[in-house]
């Protein structure tokens, strides 16, 4: 008999499950969310097309491309994401406003506008919200280039939240 996972663990266990599965579609898992709102549990699974993708359409991710990966993960996630509450699967692009959490993430936008909000003050001075634009990428840390003047190195463990900032 399977236990149902802890709420903090099913994101994570279901990103390891559906990352394989994604990826057969020629597609990138950005992020998986598991969040409790008015109508109920949502599993939310972001998708993208790869960076190195010459074939990239204009767009992005369009619907026939989250109907295609919902379906290949559904029984995937039935038989192997023990979960005590019934959720609804959304499956969808990340957005103009898309998150950044892995180093790939970050390389992509170099040089365009992000916030970024950590766990704690770092920098000097210390401060907890950076809005700029994104200098560098290391194999630890971003770089952000602040309005106002300032640069800061965040290291990625520090990362509570980062977000692209789409400017029209």
């Amino acid at each position: 008999m399977t236990h149902p996972l802890p709420k903090q663990d099913v994101g994570s266990r279901a990103a390891e499950l559906l990352e394989p599965l994604v990826r057969a579609e020629g597609l990138e898992l950005v992020d998986v969310e598991f969040t409790k709102e008015h109508e109920g549990w949502i599993l939310r699974v972001f998708i993208d097309r790869p960076s190195h993708d010459p074939m990239q359409k204009e767009g992005g991710i369009g619907l026939e491309e989250c109907g295609r990966v919902s379906h290949a993960v559904e029984t995937a996630l039935d038989v192997d994401l023990p979960v005590e509450h019934p959720y609804h699967l959304e499956v969808s692009s990340p957005g103009l406003n898309r998150r950044l959490k892995k180093k790939e993430h970050f390389e992509r936008v170099k040089g365009k506008k992000v916030k970024v909000k950590t766990y704690g003050p770092v920098g000097e001075p210390p401060r907890r919200n950076f809005s700029g634009v994104l200098t560098g990428v290391a194999e630890d840390a971003v770089q952000v280039q602040v309005e106002g003047g300032g640069e800061f190195r965040i290291p990625l463990r520090d990362i509570a939240k980062a977000n692209l900032e789409f400017e029209f």
